[in-house]
C-alpha cells in the first residue's frame, strides 16, 4: 500500500495519528478500513466524515494508493513540516511517523 501522509496540526489534547497496514486493510487510530473492494485500475471515494482519507483511494497495478490525514501535536513537532507530503510503501506493519519531531536531549544522545 502506498500511503501519502498529509500532516495536520491537531488541536490541544487531540490524539496523534497512528496507522498500520495488513494486506488491503489499513488500521488508523484503532479503526480498520478494508479496502479490498477497490478494483485494479479503479478507485473509491470515501463517504461521510468518519474516515481519515483525503481524496480518492486508487488501486494502480495492484497497489492501493491512499492519502491519509495525519494528525500531530505541535508540542512535539518542528514548526515547519515538509512542503511535499511524505509517501511510504507499506506491505505489512506500522506506517512510519511522517512528522519531523523537535530535537530533545534524549533524541540527540
Amino acid at each position: 500500500m502506498k500511503v501519502t501522509c498529509i500532516c495536520v496540526a491537531g488541536t490541544p489534547g487531540q490524539s496523534e495519528t497512528s496507522a498500520s497496514v495488513s494486506g488491503d486493510v489499513i488500521t488508523v487510530d484503532g479503526v480498520p478500513f478494508d479496502l479490498s473492494e477497490v478494483p485494479d485500475g479503479g478507485f473509491a471515494e470515501p463517504e461521510g466524515e468518519n474516515h481519515p482519507f483525503i481524496g480518492r483511494i486508487e488501486r494502480i497495478n495492484g497497489e492501493l494508493h491512499i492519502q491519509l490525514r495525519w494528525i500531530y501535536s505541535e508540542a512535539t513537532a518542528e514548526p515547519h513540516q515538509p512542503a511535499v507530503p511524505p509517501t511510504f510503501t507499506v506491505a505489512s506493519g506500522p506506517v512510519p511517523d511522517p512528522v519531523i519531531r523537535l530535537q530533545t536531549k534524549e533524541t540527540e544522545a
